[in-house]
């Protein structure tokens, strides 16, 4: 019997969830026939990008080969998508090698993710948008305090033993709460007064967490205080040169290592793809993932833009959005195999956590117009069962 095949590109959050799903109820089985599944990316194994920030902070490994995810009854393709010909269904790609290879399909299911928003190579610093630079901010304050410890200039230790995160979104609010942690905790190692390091988080917003209400903004901010960790709000980092950051204001501040945690954006390659896009970069889609002019092709997570077609809510760009939108793509690409009416999205509930360091986070959401948050090691736990759900980790 002819199989149909179901290529999805992205072994990221959406990725993984998508190929869980089509594992457990493949949507071929509408039409009676066996479904071939291809997931292809270009690297061997699933990042855990949400977790940058700890292997900034210290050496945890936070990828998962795909073979050992998914060791039987998917085919894994380590290669990128150059090009779709939606004519013929096909999906032109290169692969780790160089070579140029091509696949044919009866649904793409495109899950390319979002990269971290980079500052231009002028403003100094280091970007947390991946592995690599995950190490050399490691090295980088390891580094600095060993050349603190080695100084008697206190000028120079105080700069040496200042870290500036530039972003106050919940990739910059983790990131400063895991280095107070790990940073001090070096230094007390190196014979440093732990007391003397500075981890300073930039917010251009008047506040933290705008998201939620005020209260629930200061509950978080006097948690990282209580780390020692100071929040500037309506200061906006513009480059950093020589250990020396320039602010909007004109005015200077020393520091030295400037972390830029600056948000996402859509995978900049979705264009050369030929696939229809918004004006900010997402995949246009309709309520049930469809992308527009492209028969058989889906697009979920964040390269996507999905609105919830009874509230006209666009949906968030975290990891857990992904858990829900995956199990609903395999039941719509089974009713569109069928003939029959398709689900359409619905919103994620108003849900965010935040690690402040290990075992502790917070986590809020909203209920009948109420704050919810819960704090300490139990926002911890929760805050690490969605990392774990997204990772597919029981």
């Amino acid at each position: 019997m002819e199989t149909m095949t179901c290529v999805v590109v992205g072994g990221g959050y959406a990725g993984i969830n998508t190929v869980k799903a089509l594992l457990k109820a493949s949507p071929a089985e509408a039409v009676g026939r066996p479904l071939r599944i291809v997931l292809m990316d270009k690297n061997a194994y699933h990042l855990r990008k949400v977790l940058l920030f700890r292997a900034a902070a210290g050496e945890e490994d936070i990828t998962i080969p795909l073979s050992e995810m998914f060791p039987k009854g998917v085919e894994l393709l380590q290669a990128e998508a150059t090009g779709i010909e939606s004519a013929e269904k096909r999906l032109r790609y290169k692969d780790a090698r160089g070579a140029e290879g091509e696949i044919e399909y009866d649904w793409l299911v495109l899950a390319t993710g979002s990269v971290v928003r980079r500052p231009k190579p002028e403003q100094g610093g280091i970007a947390l948008s991946g592995l690599n630079d995950a190490k050399r901010i490691r090295e980088a304050w390891q580094s600095n305090l060993l050349q603190a410890a080695a100084s008697n200039d206190r000028a120079e230790q105080e700069k040496r033993m200042t870290i500036a995160v530039a972003g106050a979104g919940i990739s910059g609010i983790e990131t400063a709460a895991e280095l107070a942690y790990y940073v001090r905790a070096d230094a007390e190692r190196l014979g440093l007064d732990a007391g003397k390091v500075r981890i300073v988080l930039y917010n251009s917003e008047k506040r933290l967490f705008p998201t939620a209400s005020a209260k629930v903004g200061r509950k978080l901010e006097n948690a990282l205080t209580a780390k020692g960790i100071t929040v500037r709000h309506s200061v906006k980092v513009l480059r950093e040169e020589a250990g020396r950051l320039t602010l909007a204001d004109g005015r200077s501040e020393h520091a030295g290592l400037c972390i830029w945690t600056l948000g996402l954006l859509p995978n900049p390659r979705l264009r050369e793809l030929g696939v229809p896009v918004t004006s900010d970069g997402h995949i246009g889609v309709d309520g049930s993932y469809r992308v527009s002019g492209l028969p058989g092709v889906y697009a979920i997570g964040d390269n996507a833009r999905i609105v919830d077609p009874a509230t006209g809510r666009i949906d968030g760009k975290t990891c857990k959005e992904a858990i829900g939108q995956a199990p609903r793509l395999i039941k719509i690409m089974a009713a569109d195999a069928a003939g029959r009416p398709a689900p359409v999205h619905k919103s994620y509930l108003d849900l965010f956590c935040f690690g402040l360091g290990p075992e502790q986070g917070l986590v809020w959401t909203r209920q009948w117009g109420l704050d919810i948050v819960v704090t300490g090691k139990l926002g911890w736990k929760i805050r690490k069962m969605t990392w774990d759900m997204a990772s597919l980790i029981k």
